[in-house]
C-alpha cells in the first residue's frame, strides 16, 4: 500500500542506542490514506521512538472500517510488502502479472527488488467491511537490487501454546516453526490468539528484538515489573535479550508478534521507497515520474497511476536503530 500522508521525510537524529530488555508502549496514529475517498489507517511503524524493528520498517492497519479501497498503481523499491487480512477481500495486481484476491488466513508477500508497481482494490463496487495489516520489510543489500517477485500462501503453520492459545506463523520462524514465505533476514511475524482466562509464554530468541501489537482485546504483557495492557493498535516494544514473554487475558484476545535480528544497516525511507541515501531515493522518484520500465506496468490497468509527491527541501537522512 502506498503512503499518501504528510509523513514522508526522515531527517531527525536518534537518541543513543540502548541494547537489552526494556519495554516501550507506543500508540498508533491515525493517518488519512487514499485521497478523496477518505480512508483512514492506524500507523504503528515508523515512529520517532521506534523507526524500525529488525527488518520491519512499516506497519499500517487499514480498518476495521467500511470503505471503498482504490489504491491505484504505485511503485516500491528495496522492500517486501506483507498483507495479512482480518476482514474483507482485497484484489492485488502487480507488474509481474499477478491478479489475486486475498482472503482471511491467506498471505500475500511481494518483493520489490530494484523496482515493482502494484495496485490494491477492495472487492466490489461499493463500500465493504475491511480490516487488515499491511507491513513492509526492508531488504538487505544482498537482495534489494535483485528481481521482483510475488508469493501467495494459503496454508500457514500453527504453533500450539498453553491454555488453548495458538500462533499462526505468517512469516519467518517462531519456536522452530517456519512459514513457507521467502524472507531474506532472520525475522518473525505471527498472529497469536489467546482464549479468555489464558496465560501463555511466547518463546523468543534473545539476539532478536520484538514487539507485541494489539489487534483485539487488551491482554496484559509481562514485560516489566508491572504488566502492561496492550490495547487495539498499540505496540509494546520489548527490546533485545529476552528468551520469552508472558501474556495473559481475561477475555478472548489477539495480538501480532513482530521480531527479528537487528537490521544490517540504517535506511532512508521516503514515500514508497526504502534505500540507503538521498540520491538513491531521488533516482527512484525520477524513474517513476518518467514512466521508465524500472517498475513495469500493473496488469489490466491503463494509464492510471499515483504520482510521486515533491521531494522535501532538505536532504533525507538515515534512520538510526534505537533498540
Amino acid at each position: 500500500m502506498t503512503r499518501l500522508d504528510a509523513d514522508l521525510t526522515e531527517t531527525s537524529e536518534a537518541p543513543p542506542a540502548c541494547d537489552g530488555p526494556r519495554s516501550l508502549l507506543l500508540e498508533a496514529r491515525e493517518v488519512p490514506l487514499g485521497g478523496v475517498r477518505g480512508m483512514t489507517v492506524h500507523r504503528s511503524l515508523p515512529q520517532r521512538e521506534l523507526p524500525m524493528l529488525g527488518a520491519w520498517c512499516f506497519l499500517d492497519r487499514f480498518g476495521p472500517q467500511v470503505t471503498t479501497m482504490r489504491v491505484e498503481p504505485h511503485p516500491h523499491i528495496g522492500l517486501q510488502t506483507v498483507t495479512w487480512p482480518f476482514t474483507g477481500e482485497t484484489r492485488h495486481r502487480d507488474a509481474l502479472g499477478s491478479d489475486v484476491v486475498i482472503k482471511r488466513g491467506q498471505l500475500n508477500i511481494m518483493t520489490s527488488g530494484a523496482g515493482i508497481s502494484h495496485s490494491e482494490y477492495s472487492v466490489g463496487d461499493g463500500p465493504v467491511a475491511t480490516d487488515a495489516l499491511q507491513l513492509w520489510v526492508a531488504l538487505p543489500e544482498s537482495r534489494r537490487h535483485g528481481a521482483r517477485d510475488f508469493e501467495r500462501h494459503v496454508d500457514l503453520p500453527v504453533l500450539e501454546l498453553d491454555d488453548g492459545a495458538a500462533a499462526v506463523v505468517v512469516v519467518g520462524e517462531l519456536a522452530g516453526i517456519r512459514s513457507p514465505a521467502t524472507m531474506y533476514t532472520p525475522i518473525v511475524g505471527a498472529e497469536v490468539f489467546l482464549p479468555a482466562g489464558s496465560r501463555v509464554r511466547l518463546p523468543l530468541e534473545p539476539a532478536w528484538e520484538y514487539a507485541v501489537v494489539g489487534v483485539d482485546g487488551a491482554p496484559l504483557v509481562h514485560a516489566s515489573e508491572a504488566p502492561t495492557a496492550v490495547a487495539e493498535n498499540a505496540l509494546l516494544y520489548l527490546g533485545l535479550g529476552r528468551d520469552g514473554v508472558e501474556i495473559e487475558t481475561e477475555t478472548d484476545a489477539t495480538v501480532f508478534l513482530l521480531g527479528g535480528e537487528p537490521f544490517e544497516s540504517d535506511i532512508v525511507m521516503w514515500w514508497n521507497f526504502v534505500g540507503r541515501d538521498h540520491d538513491e531515493i531521488v533516482a527512484a522518484r525520477e524513474a517513476w515520474e518518467a514512466g521508465t520500465e524500472r517498475f513495469g506496468h500493473v496488469v489490466t490497468h491503463g494509464d492510471e497511476r499515483i504520482p510521486a509527491p515533491p521531494m522535501p527541501t532538505v536532504r533525507l537522512t538515515q534512520r538510526r536503530r534505537r533498540s
